[in-house]
């Protein structure tokens, strides 16, 4: 069976993926620009939610951290890739795709974020996740997750 790091840490590249098309194409085809960074937002945001509802609390529930553990921290970071992403939607909305100071943040931001979930929080969760039913109650809860269905942009 696929571990969670496995997974997640495909997810991370088909989003990564997606950001870097965005950012290939917004000085030449802004139209295909907006339909890489919609689906990219969207699917950050439900990878966001899956480690919030699923990973998060499995991991707080058998370590005992919570408040001051990695989760705290990661939560911190969404809320930042959060933001960016609605600021950079906001402007792509606008038709402004100026948004390279705002790409850059989220860049350094998402890699440093994704290092520290794929080599210690991933790892983590894999141990203390590590029975078969676990493992498929964590798939199944994500499987089932609905993902956000707009993102918000009018392409």
């Amino acid at each position: 069976m696929q571990t969670i790091r496995e997974f997640m840490q495909s997810d991370h590249k088909r989003l990564d993926d997606l950001f870097e098309m965005f950012q290939e194409r917004k000085d030449t085809d802004q139209g295909e620009a907006r339909r890489n960074f919609c689906p990219f937002r969207r699917g950050l945001f439900t990878h966001i939610t899956w480690e919030e509802e699923i990973l998060f609390p499995i991991f707080e529930e058998r370590t005992g951290m919570k408040d001051n553990g990695p989760t705290f921290v990661m939560r911190a970071e969404h809320r930042e890739i959060r933001d960016l992403l609605n600021r950079i939607r906001e402007k792509i909305k606008a038709g402004d795709f100026a948004t390279e100071k705002m790409d850059g943040a989220l860049d350094v931001l998402l890699r440093s974020h994704n290092d520290k979930e794929e080599n210690v929080l991933y790892p983590w969760i894999d141990k203390v996740a590590e029975n078969a039913k676990d493992q498929k109650k964590i798939f199944d809860a994500i499987r089932e997750m609905t993902p956000h269905n707009t993102c918000g942009c009018s392409h």
